[in-house]
């Protein structure tokens, strides 16, 4: 499973730019990796998994903006198309290394 956190903030004030770079360094501190700018992936072992981290991902968020989550099968994910740009060739973002138990 993946687990991707997309986000819109607004970035203001110093409080808000503040909130930001706050809930940006949970995410990376919870797992998540930026796939573009406000949209992070986190691989998780199962639909359990993803929606017990979803749940931390809610205890942290900032008061304004919007924050919207989607969890993604692996096939799902690796179905991705780009349309304009190129495919990063990251280790991270390669479903050959991960594991099933």
């Amino acid at each position: 499973m993946r687990l991707l956190i997309m986000f819109d903030l607004p970035v203001e004030t110093s409080k808000q730019r503040k909130a930001y770079r706050n809930f940006r360094k949970r995410l990376i501190n919870e797992g998540f990796t930026m796939i573009q700018y406000s949209v992070y992936v986190r691989v998780c072992v199962s639909r359990q998994s993803a929606g017990f981290i979803e749940k931390r991902v809610g205890q942290f968020l900032p008061e304004e903006g919007v924050i919207q989550s989607l969890m993604l099968t692996e096939k799902q994910y690796n179905d991705m198309h780009f349309l304009l740009g190129k495919e990063k060739k990251d280790v991270r973002n390669y479903s050959g290394r991960t594991v099933i138990l």
